[in-house]
């Protein structure tokens, strides 16, 4: 079993780490013991580079949930913020939600807007 425990404390520093195989250079999400494109099990983090394009999505209630793939590939399930009409395949950019241990969950705004 993979200890998630780097991943939670680098978004203390608001920075979203993907898994990549030393191997066959593939990123993954989320953190596993082993490469699920080649079986590797010589993995490290990267810093991602916080965009995407939404994959789909659901709008329940007040809350928009979508599945982001980044553009190193992985997707994450995540929260839209500050997107009224989401689309499929529009360009997000990582944002962050503070919570209230000091760690921050990731989001996502369009990326048409500003910071």
């Amino acid at each position: 079993m993979i200890d998630a425990d780097a991943w939670w404390e680098a978004t203390r520093d608001r920075r979203l780490l993907l898994q990549r195989c030393l191997d066959c250079r593939r990123f993954q999400h989320y953190p596993r013991p082993l490469c699920t494109s080649c079986g590797g099990d010589r993995l490290d983090f990267v810093e991602a580079a916080g965009t995407g394009t939404i994959d789909s999505f659901t709008i329940a209630e007040q809350h928009t949930l979508a599945r982001v793939r980044l553009d190193e590939g992985p997707i994450l399930l995540t929260h839209l913020d500050g997107i009224d009409d989401p689309s499929c395949d529009q360009s997000v950019r990582l944002a962050w939600q503070a919570l209230p241990d000091g760690r921050h969950l990731p989001v996502f705004r369009s990326a048409d807007n500003g910071l």
